[in-house]
């Protein structure tokens, strides 16, 4: 045998790629070389024993994961017959073999496949075809309940007859779903069209109903190899099992403490019952970490271990060991963007980093915001991986084109993009009169809208009325937003426009990000007008507001900048990726884990395994931070830390005092050791609905956002105001507070934490403080609204 496998493998690699004379499960940890094996494995199975590469079938789940394998054969083992062996995704794998079956299930070989966009769009031909409310039959919801059913291999026949799926219908509103899914099931096949969801379908049902079929591929696949098993679905779960139920010649290479993609209907159990479906499995576990220093690998084995659903192992590291994990703790989420911008900072300039070193990583795409204000106002660049800048989002930007279109309502632009968002029954030909009428007559498109038969537009009666509706709620906007501050408009257009109640109703994943996209666009008026107030300005409008994001989107959009950057992601969006420096943010309970995980063990433990994922990525720092205070759903919110703090080995934690970043006040610091050590009041987390029944998301939508019952949020109240973190106390004036407050005094700012008064100037209402904040700089404030207490 070849040496190189003894020389270049460490022993459980070793033994995890040369055994092949049964299934056999590869357990490996974070960081622990599982591309390795895998390649090492083909190249064993060709060169050493005699397996021809066409023979072989390796599975993975992205196509970046297929051409690393395929790069690292090539390059590093130099086998020429890569070309030759099957290996992709799932859905590219099965595509090719259904387009040589595909007589056999009544397609041809040259079938479509329908992207998410084909299959929305015919749902939503069916929908109105049916005479269905596209407000209640959603495109996007009905396509995840048929997507649903296909991924636990339920027919239309089987969906119309089971009771569950019915039910589950009936409390969501929406019982005609099962004929959707007859009538879009039908509709696919006229078109000789698949969705990606039928790829899958469509395999299991080949090799169910053709056993020749099956046994032809069964001989075809002399080995099968599976990674990230942990993320497999029933269905694909199902193919595997049927192409290698009498064989036995397969190797599934994951890790059950990586399992983090339930709500796209990944199960667990595939990996964590692997050896009871097939009884002779072989488990190797891969324990060596060969990217994160000691104390990172210990501190995130002292969080898992606190999952009791596991395959248990020791994960370990003999790199160096590092310094413990910073924890960071913030007056507000304002401070905490603060934070971690300053700690990069010295990072580089103690170690000489690269900005590419280092990743922000959050629970939700919503908190990018902070980060992404706080980076920009240090020059520092910035990516965000695997989406859009906050400012860019398609919610964003439709909610950001009302504020325009009711600052000018001569916009082209905003017009066009919201006359008909949300839906009023305004099409696109409506639209091109709109527009044709303006460019004949030189004049606006909403001087057209405004004087319709003036500019000889051509509508018909009910056109002209839902025409003038939407005039009527603008031009109602325009009235009010004279007597009214950004955020107080900005909140009346997001409620009164329908946008809240449009992103509310739908409750899938891609949707609650939306809602909370907006209601963190919300969180940043609130800010916007509260720290102008301070600072002095008390009349805010929406212009303002519009000016100063206009210089952050400008900024969004130059793509002069092609050096390195500090990249910006979600926990799920950073798995598979690694960094020497990670912030892991937003450690709070009810946003990590989240707050929508209900009262499910099984939920709880998933959010630990995000949490576990966060902190592997982290080669050589790992930071978490949380703040004490923060805005959501429209106003201000207090937490507390984290549980997921307290499942961390003390010992492997540095505290807010000895990181040296932020001060407790209260009770010192020792109070949060106490937290820490004895435990957070425990929330409850959701279960995994299983297939028929109602969703965790859809049982339990989040709280309504303040947004849709506004009110006036305490600091934007022009009352003079020195109250503490904990409530708004009504002071005395502004001559008062003058005479109180000191230079020397250290002071505790709601919103930026920390700070030493450095001057005090004139009297009465105008007397202002020069305050400077250990982690937001200097800053002059308005006293009669600057929001503190002065603690020395």
């Amino acid at each position: 045998m070849n040496t190189k496998y003894k020389d270049e493998l460490n022993e459980s690699q070793y033994e995890a790629v040369t055994y092949i004379d049964g299934p056999s499960l590869v357990i490996a940890g974070a960081g622990s070389g599982k591309t390795r094996v895998l390649t090492y494995k083909i190249d064993y199975l060709i060169k050493e024993k005699g397996y021809d590469a066409h023979n072989i079938l390796a599975l993975t789940f992205t196509n970046k994961a297929a051409r690393e394998i395929v790069k690292r054969v090539n390059r590093d083992i130099g086998l020429p017959w890569s070309s030759y062996i099957w290996m992709g995704t799932f859905h590219s794998v099965f595509a090719r073999i259904l387009r040589c079956e595909a007589q056999y299930i009544g397609f041809t070989s040259q079938f479509t496949i329908y992207d998410a966009a084909d299959s929305k769009s015919l749902l939503r031909s069916i929908i109105k075809e049916m005479g269905l409310d596209e407000k209640t039959y959603k495109p996007g919801v009905v396509q995840s309940r048929i997507s649903n059913a296909k991924n636990h291999l339920v027919t239309p026949t089987g969906y119309a007859t089971n009771k569950e799926a019915y039910e589950g219908d009936i409390a969501a509103r929406m019982p005609a779903i099962r004929d959707i899914y007859t009538r879009y099931w039908e509709r696919c096949r006229q078109a000789g069209a698949m969705d990606f969801d039928d790829l899958l379908m469509y395999t299991y049902i080949l090799f169910r109903d053709f056993p020749n079929v099956l046994k032809c591929y069964q001989n075809k696949f002399h080995y099968v190899l599976v990674d990230e098993y942990q993320d497999t679905n029933y269905a694909q779960h199902s193919i595997i099992l049927q192409l290698t139920k009498e064989n036995q010649r397969i190797c599934v290479v994951g890790d059950d403490a990586q399992s983090i993609y339930s709500f796209r209907g990944a199960d667990i159990d595939n990996i964590l019952y692997f050896t009871k479906i097939y009884p002779d499995t072989k488990v190797f576990k891969l324990e060596q970490n060969y990217r994160s220093t000691q104390t990172i690998v210990c501190a995130a084995n002292s969080l898992i271990e606190k999952n009791e659903r596991q395959i248990r192992k020791a994960v370990f590291s003999k790199k160096e060991k590092g310094e413990a994990i910073g924890v960071f703790q913030a007056y507000s989420d304002v401070e905490e963007g603060d934070i971690v911008a300053n700690k990069i900072a010295e990072l580089r300039r103690e170690h000489s980093y690269g900005y590419a070193d280092f990743a922000i990583l959050y629970r939700t795409n919503a908190q990018s915001r902070i980060f992404e204000e706080a980076l920009r106002k240090r020059t520092m660049p910035y990516k965000i991986y695997g989406g859009l800048s906050f400012y860019q989002r398609k919610e964003i930007k439709d909610v950001i084109a009302y504020f325009r279109l009711v600052v000018n309502p001569n916009d082209e632009e905003a017009f066009k993009r919201i006359i008909n968002y949300p839906a009023r029954g305004i099409g696109d030909t409506t639209v091109g009169k709109i527009i044709s009428a303006a460019t004949d007559n030189g004049v606006s498109l909403w001087a057209t809208l405004c004087e319709p038969l003036s500019y000889g537009l051509n509508i018909n009666k009910g056109t002209h009325t839902k025409l003038q509706g939407f005039r009527e709620l603008i031009e109602g906007f325009i009235t009010d937003q004279a007597d009214k501050n950004a955020y107080e408009i900005g909140t009346d257009i997001i409620r009164q426009s329908g946008i809240i109640n449009d992103v509310c109703q739908d409750t899938s994943p891609e949707n609650l990000s939306r809602k909370e996209n907006i209601e963190e666009l919300v969180n940043g008026m609130n800010d916007f007008c509260a720290l102008r107030q301070e600072e002095g300005n008390p009349n805010i409008f929406l212009t303002d507001f519009l000016s100063e994001i206009s210089l952050l989107t400008d900024q969004d959009s130059d793509k002069a900048d092609d050096g390195e950057k500090i990249t910006l992601m979600t926990v799920h969006s950073a798995k598979g990726l690694e960094f020497k420096n990670v912030f892991v943010v937003g450690m709070e309970e009810n946003l990590f884990p989240s707050g929508m995980v209900g009262d499910s063990p099984r939920a709880l433990e998933e959010e630990r395994r995000l949490f576990y994922v966060a902190i592997t990525r982290a080669e050589e720092h790992c930071y978490l931070s949380f703040a004490k205070t923060r805005f959501r759903y429209g106003k201000m919110e207090f937490g507390s830390p984290s549980r997921f703090l307290r499942d961390i080995d003390i010992d492997y934690l540095r505290m807010p005092h000895e990181a040296g970043v932020s001060r407790l006040v209260d009770e010192g610091a020792g109070r949060f050791r106490r937290e820490i050590e004895g435990g957070f009041t425990r929330s409850a987390s959701p279960s995994r609905a299983p297939f028929g029944s109602t969703s965790s998301s859809e049982q339990r939508e989040r709280p309504k956002a303040q947004i849709i019952a506004p009110s006036v949020p305490r600091n934007l109240k022009k009352v003079s105001a020195v109250g503490s973190s904990g409530g708004a106390q009504a002071s005395s004036s502004g001559s008062a507070l003058a005479a109180g407050v000191q230079a020397g005094q250290m002071i505790e700012h709601e919103r930026f934490g920390l700070g030493e008064v450095m001057k005090v100037e004139g009297t009465g209402d105008n007397a202002k403080a020069t305050i400077h904040f250990k982690n937001a700089g200097d800053k002059q404030l308005l006293l009669r609204f600057a929001r503190f207490k002065v603690i020395e």
